[in-house]
Parts: structure tokens; sequence; C-alpha cells
């Protein structure tokens, strides 16, 4: 698959028709196999390159983790034909192209030209059915067959290094790490800046992880009981790395100097957030789950409603830290945003489909909301193909540094 700078996210089957092209190409060192099949009985693909099952060293990335984040399967294409075109060395590198092709199916902006773009066809499944997050929240005997696929994967490679590709749909770059790795902080960053890809120093998702460079944060040794249940700590002994990477970028979230009022910005963000979730719930009560893919999507939007009560009470509780950046403030305005957005996308698509009267008034909400939302951060397109490098030159550059350490 030719990386240009216009080119669109590959479809699931796009992506196992490169997977197997280049097995084809290098039968002596790539493999592709069938590692599992998905709840809509889609297959689950896993192209490795050298190596062997469970060897010392080897490296699994998961892409597709996220339906609304699809960068992550062309950058497992790019590493693949990186790693092949080094040569062999020792390690294997194994791809799960993507996890949760059923989701993939349902999120349909290949090439997205506005979020408006990206919003209209925008799907992201409820936690219990996101492979990595599954374990989290449902007992073992109720995981989905995505899920222990991507288990049984990382009990038979035992992979020394874990790295699951996402995308943020609005803001800059990021690493979350389940344990720190010495020495990634720096071409981290340098990639970043010559790329143009703002560095988010203060992302929602890592709110009191510690932070040993810009953008890369380490999951604390006490940190929160979900996390430690994903799959992204089913091998304590590995290392995990989270690699984010954004569709649109912002300035706004690459920020260090101190919020000038941190508790009163988050009490307006919390507002908002209220009064935002209260208009999309009131056009989601009552409605039917008739038509293709609306009983998903409506339990996309019942979940994705369901957190912001905590979420909003959270950005209202004692003890907010006072010396909050301006870059973290902006990932929380975000983050905000992005729920209430998605829930009235989702809701969109079922009320479109069904011709419903509320449809109209709807659109046009959701249409404000993207504008607001891309105005208020000075959004930018990254094109994908820049996506991918930073996304792949990160990987290399954990990868690389874990060996160091290792040494």
């Amino acid at each position: 698959m030719t990386l240009l700078p216009d080119m669109r996210y590959p479809t699931p089957h796009e992506l196992a028709l490169a997977g197997r092209a280049l097995a084809d190409e290098h039968p002596g060192r790539v493999r592709m196999r069938q590692a599992g099949v998905s709840r809509g009985g889609r297959p689950l693909w896993l192209l490795s390159v050298d190596g062997q099952r469970g060897g010392p060293g080897e490296v699994l990335v998961v892409a597709g983790a996220h339906a609304n984040e699809p960068v992550g399967g062309a950058t497992a294409l790019d590493l693949a034909r990186r790693v092949v075109g080094a040569g062999g060395g020792g390690t294997g590198w194994h791809f799960l192209l993507c996890a949760d092709p059923d989701g993939a199916a349902l999120h349909r902006t290949p090439r997205p030209h506005s979020l408006l773009d990206y919003h209209r066809g925008f799907y992201r499944p409820p936690g219990p059915e996101q492979p990595e997050w599954a374990p989290a929240l449902l007992p073992p005997d109720r995981l989905p067959p995505e899920t222990r696929t991507l288990t049984g994967l990382l009990d038979e490679l035992r992979p020394a290094l874990q790295v699951s590709l996402h995308g943020t749909d609005l803001g800059g770059s990021w690493v979350q790490l389940t344990r720190d790795v010495p020495g990634l902080a720096e071409p981290f960053g340098k990639s970043a800046a010559e790329l143009r890809i703002p560095v988010e120093t203060g992302a929602s998702d890592a709110g009191g992880w510690g932070s040993p460079g810009p953008g890369i944060f380490v999951m604390p040794r006490d940190g929160s009981e979900d996390t430690r249940r994903s799959t992204w700590c089913h091998r304590p002994r590995g290392t995990t790395a989270i690699v984010e990477v954004p569709m649109w970028a912002s300035d706004l979230v690459d920020d260090p100097a101190p919020h000038p009022d941190p508790r009163g910005t988050l009490r307006v963000l919390a507002q908002r957030l209220t009064g935002e979730a209260a208009r999309v719930a009131g056009l989601r009560e009552g409605i039917p789950g008739d038509g293709p893919g609306a009983a998903a999507l409506l339990r996309a939007v019942d979940w994705t409603l369901g957190l912001i009560p905590d979420v909003a009470a959270a950005w209202t509780a004692p003890g907010v830290p006072a010396g909050a950046t301006t870059a973290s403030l902006g990932s929380l305005d975000a983050f905000g945003r992005r729920l209430t957005l998605r829930a009235a996308a989702m809701l969109l698509r079922v009320l479109r489909c069904q011709a419903h009267p509320a449809a109209p008034g709807l659109d046009r909400l959701v249409t404000g909301w993207c504008e607001e939302f891309s105005a208020r951060f000075r959004a930018r397109w990254v094109p994908v193909a820049t996506q991918v490098e930073h996304q792949s030159r990160t990987v290399l550059a954990a990868y690389r540094a874990l060996q160091t350490g290792q040494a």
C-alpha cells in the first residue's frame, strides 16, 4: 500500500489483502494467519514478520481497537514493510491488523474532509464491546471473542513489547506506558516537531500519571483497577505502549503555561457538558432500534451518555488541582465536547435512517457543535501519511529504547 499525502484509511478487507500480498512477496519471512473471528463472523488477521512464537523480545502491535480510530491499520502495514526492509534482526513482529472489524464496518469515514464529515459516519462501541477494555467491565466468561483472541495472542507470543495504535479526532499526540521506557521522550518529541504535530502535554486520558517527558505518561503502580484489568496489563512482565496521534491538530493542547482559573473553568465545562447531554438524552428517549446497525448505535449512545454524570461530578468535586495547565484544561474541554458530539452523531444516524421528524433539528445541532469544536481549537488536518509516519517512528523508537535499556 503506497502511503501518499492524500491517502485514505484502509478498510479491514483492504488491510487483509495488503497483508497477504506482503506475505506472498516474502514467503520466507512473512506469515499471515487467521487468529480468531469476531462476534459478527469476520476474521481477525495476524501478520507476522520473522521471529518465533513466544521467542524472546517479540513485539505485538494491535490496530483498530477503537472503530473510530482507523489510522492504526495503515501504521501496522507501514511498520511491517519497514521491518521487512530492515532485514532479519532476530525479533518477531506481529500485527493484529484490526482488533474490531465489526466496529470498523459501522464507522464509515475512510477519508473525512472535516469534523462534520467524520461524525456523519461515526461509531464507537460501548466499553464492554471494546476488545481492549472489555476485561475491565465484564466477567471472564462473558468476554467477547475479539478480546479472547487478543489475550490468547498475548499468552502465545509473550511479547516484551505490546503496542496499541490509537488516534484522537482533534488534539495532539501522546504515549501512555505501563512502565517507563527511558530514552523515548526525545525521539518522540523530535518526530512530532518535524511533522508539525502538537504534543499533548496534559492528556485527559492520563490524568494523575507521571510524565518523564512532554507527552509521555507512565501508569502509576496504584493505577485504576479498570486500567489494570485491561488487555494493556494482561502480561505484567511486558511493556505496553499506547500511541495516540491526531486526525486534526490543535496547538491549544501543547501549552504548558499555568491556567489562570482551572476550578472556574471546570465548573463551566461541567455545566456545558451536562446541558448538552440533556439535549441529546431528550431526543434519544423512545427511539426504537429499527434499521441497519441501529441497535448497536443506540447501545453506544446510551453508554456514552451514561458516562457523563460521573465526568461532570469529577470536574466539580473539591480538590481539583489549582496548578492545572492551559494544555490540560484544553484536553478536558475537548474531551467533554467529544462525548456529547459522539452521542448526538450516532443518534442522528439512527434518526436519519428512520426518517424521524427530529432528524433535521439534530442534524443542525451536530453541524453547529462540529463547527464550534473546530473553531475553538483552530483545528488543522494532519494528512494520513503524516499520522502514519509519526506513529511508526514512535513505535520504532519505543522498541529501540526498550532494547537499549535491556542490553
